[in-house]
């Protein structure tokens, strides 16, 4: 059952290399549930769908979606909303995420990062990616990662776009 403001959400294993992470699941239940208590939005009574695929998956999810024939860690699809009348009672869906296992766990691997807390970033990304949150101008990507950074240091996760402990 979700805490507060944080939507139903729904993890789909999809590939078998998960299934050496067993606390994959949790980590992600527990970003998710902090995001959606910290960000100005209303989450409550809302749904998602959080994918963890390989990066032959993702690769293809990247390459129908965005035209981009590569691999990549995450990516979010924000479910458009119905316009016009509908049933109050049906859930509000806010969208699909999509973590790619080989990918996630090499940035790890490289950055020297636990691989929950970066897995958890991700979630975090991907979650905001879904309430509108973009990083493509430098103002929206200053505002983002300064979001992350809130969600994450409640998960006790040290900020990840430090490099050698000092901000970037």
């Amino acid at each position: 059952m979700p805490i507060s403001n944080s939507p139903e959400t729904e993890i789909l294993v999809t590939a078998k290399c998960w299934q050496s992470e067993s606390g994959a699941e949790a980590a992600i239940h527990r970003a998710i549930e902090t995001a959606a208590a910290m960000v100005d939005a209303d989450t409550f009574d809302a749904e998602l769908a959080i994918m963890l695929t390989d990066d032959d998956g993702i690769r293809t999810l990247n390459k129908n979606w965005r035209g981009i024939d590569k691999s990549t860690n995450v990516l979010s699809f924000p479910a458009l909303q119905p316009v016009g009348p509908h049933d109050d009672d049906a859930p509000r869906m806010l969208g699909d995420i999509a973590i790619a296992y080989q990918t996630t766990r090499a940035e790890a691997e490289a950055e020297h990062k636990p691989f929950e807390n970066h897995l958890s970033h991700l979630a975090v990304h991907g979650f905001l990616h879904l309430l509108g949150y973009d990083h493509e101008k430098d103002g929206d990507a200053d505002i983002m990662e300064e979001l992350e950074r809130k969600i994450l240091s409640q998960l006790g996760i040290p900020d990840p776009y430090a490099i050698d402990g000092q901000v970037n």
